[in-house]
């Protein structure tokens, strides 16, 4: 027989190989037994090695032999570890985020919370199903206790409190109205839809995050217990030695616990409210005094009770509002130049930051209206407020509101037999920021409206001015009072601040306000004029700061000197600005002093000039 040729197999079994291309192979060689080899091949040796065929083969039939599987399974565990210390990182901010912004640090989130632990114990403690049924209602209830601190972040930011469980739902709707006042439709629309995601969002993830971490700890039960456990014995010694990462942050977090009793207590503190205020209103000197005996000294005057918004404390003592003060000490000398004489001290807000409504009521009602619910249970009562013991008394009394957008059935409890709102105020100019137009065209328009009309009786007026109204972006400018028109001049009669310069946008709003007013009485200011104005609260305190106070100055203004003779007694100091040592009352005690001041007896002593 011949050779077969180097390198030649002649078997014709396809998974037959010949180890050395070099051996001689007869054709006449005796088959091997057949055998089932592991790779499949019938009649191959187990050693032999598959063919190119083969390997591409198996590798198809197995996808985690291919060079690729590894990776994939590297980075599936990678995933599943980056899953896993973010879900961890998220419950543990949502636990220890702060409900106050002047704790919104990095370092306050390098806590150990309680809650935490506990819930971790019980988890451990409690078998598959049960587990699972607890560890996603517990990442739900972690979710909606976030969403209550946001909105604690959120009010305390705009209005130094935080939010009410029982009665801030009702100034949902108002905060929607600011913010597309403010910015727009589309930005009160999309801000809405983005609360709505965000807490949509949070409820799948924080219980999403939760399953994870308790599947994880049942996995490795005794390591998750020496991890809870170790992390126990950390919290109770932080605990005794007091360890804080930053002040008023401990390290030994209950921040949680405390979050619920806090809100636990105010929804009782409102359940018992109701029945106090009730009989609160009920109590008034004021109620059955005839209209013959009320405000005597004042017969024959237009009397202006001017609120200027956000109008506080700091705006006169702050020395970076140090502009602000001059504005009232130049008007002083200006007005008394013109024959007004003015004094000024402070009241106590019930609000800040925002709540306008809650200051107007508290002021003209004289009683604390601090909430919502107070501020129904007045509309709803009888009570005798400032505009209607002017009303009994024989004035013609009127409501300016250039910021009421909506309907204003209040206008009738407050006394007032006719009111002018936004529409009918018929202004043509441009918007700024939230308010519907500038103060000297409210002023402008008052005036023409109702002091320029002859043989009418005397008026007394409520007017908000709310051009110093937040976000303090856009500021009119004082102009000629003859060229106000229909406010189509303020297209080119504005200023504007960027919204990174909060201080500065509210100084001159501030400003603004102040100089329209002094220049109000400059031009139709006359001896049968009384102007009382003063602000509704602090503001918010992207301006003051956290734990401002809530003082607002007020100053009553007048050219007869009889007039201001009658609040001698009052200690208030000369001038429009108010210094640190002038009287500080709560809002809730004006309307009575002033009713008694103005409808007693005239004080004795000497007569003072202008």
């Amino acid at each position: 027989m011949s050779r077969p040729a180097p390198g030649t197999c002649r078997s014709p079994h396809p998974c037959c190989r010949c180890a050395d291309p070099g051996a001689v192979m007869s054709i006449q060689t005796p088959p091997r037994p057949q055998s089932t080899a592991s790779d499949g091949c019938v009649g191959a040796p187990r050693h032999s090695l598959p063919d190119a065929g083969s390997e591409h083969r198996t590798a198809e039939a197995d996808p985690a032999r291919t060079p690729a599987g590894p990776n994939r399974r590297r980075a599936r565990v990678v995933a599943a570890r980056v899953t896993t210390v973010l879900a961890g990182a998220l419950v543990l901010v949502a636990l220890t985020v702060p409900s106050r912004p002047g704790q919104l640090t990095p370092a306050a989130f390098l806590r150990i919370p309680l809650e935490g632990l506990l819930v971790a114990a019980l988890l451990l403690a409690l078998p598959g199903r049960a587990r699972r049924v607890v560890a996603a209602a517990t990442g739900a209830l972690l979710a909606l206790l976030t969403v209550v601190k946001l909105a604690d972040l959120g009010f305390r930011s705009a209005l130094g409190r935080p939010f009410d469980l029982v009665l801030d739902w009702a100034l949902l709707d108002d905060a929607v109205g600011f913010l597309t006042d403010s910015f727009g439709r589309a930005g009160g629309t999309g801000a809405v839809v983005g609360v709505l995601v965000l807490v949509v969002v949070l409820v799948l993830a924080l219980t999403a995050a939760v399953l994870r971490l308790a599947g994880l700890a049942a996995r490795h039960g005794v390591g998750a217990r020496r991890v809870v456990a170790a992390l126990v014995v950390l919290w109770v010694a932080a605990a005794a030695a007091g360890i804080r990462v930053a002040p008023g942050v401990p390290v030994a977090d209950t921040a949680a616990t405390a979050l619920v009793r806090d809100h636990a207590r105010q929804a009782q503190a409102r359940l018992r409210d109701r029945e106090a205020f009730t009989a609160q209103v009920g109590v008034d000197p004021f109620r059955h005094t005839p209209g013959a005996e009320l405000l005597t000294a004042l017969r024959g005057k237009d009397v202006i009770v001017a609120f200027v918004e956000s109008y506080g404390r700091d705006a006169v003592e702050d020395p970076e509002f140090a502009r602000v003060g001059e504005v009232l000490d130049a008007g002083t000398e200006r007005l008394r130049a013109a024959g007004f004489g003015a004094r000024s001290g402070f009241l106590t807000s019930p609000t800040t930051g925002g709540g306008s409504w809650l200051a107007h009521d508290t002021l003209l009602s004289g009683l604390w209206i601090d909430n919502e619910q107070r501020h129904r249970s007045l509309l709803a009562s009888d009570r005798l407020t400032l505009g209607g013991a002017f009303q009994r008394a024989g004035w013609d009394t009127v409501g300016v509101m250039p910021a009421a957008t909506q309907p204003w059935p209040e206008g009738s409890f407050f006394g007032y037999d006719r009111y002018y709102d936004a529409a009918g105020l018929d202004y043509r100019g441009p918007k700024f920021s939230y308010a519907p137009m500038p103060d000297q065209y409210t002023l402008a328009t008052f005036q023409r409206r109702e002091r320029d009309v002859a043989d009418r009786p005397p008026l007394m007026a409520e007017i908000p001015l709310i051009s110093s109204h937040s976000p303090w972006t856009r500021i009119p400018k004082v102009i000629d009072w003859t060229a106000v028109g229909d406010g189509s001049v303020y297209h080119d009669a504005a200023v504007s601040n960027p919204k990174s310069q909060p201080r500065v946008g509210y100084r001159k709003a501030v400003e603004y306000s102040l100089r329209t007013l002094i220049s109000y009485l400059e031009t139709y200011g006359d001896r049968d004029l009384v102007l009382v104005f003063l602000g509704d609260h602090q503001p918010a305190p992207v301006v003051t700061g956290d734990d401002a106070s809530r003082d607002v100055p007020i100053s009553i203004v007048a050219a007869d000197p009889a007039v201001l003779d009658r609040i001698a007694g009052w200690g208030w100091q000369d001038g429009l600005r108010p210094g640190p040592e002038a009287p500080v009352w709560p809002m809730d005690a004006f309307r009575d002093r002033f009713l008694t001041a103005f409808s007693a007896d005239p004080p004795a002593g000497p007569a003072h000039g202008r």
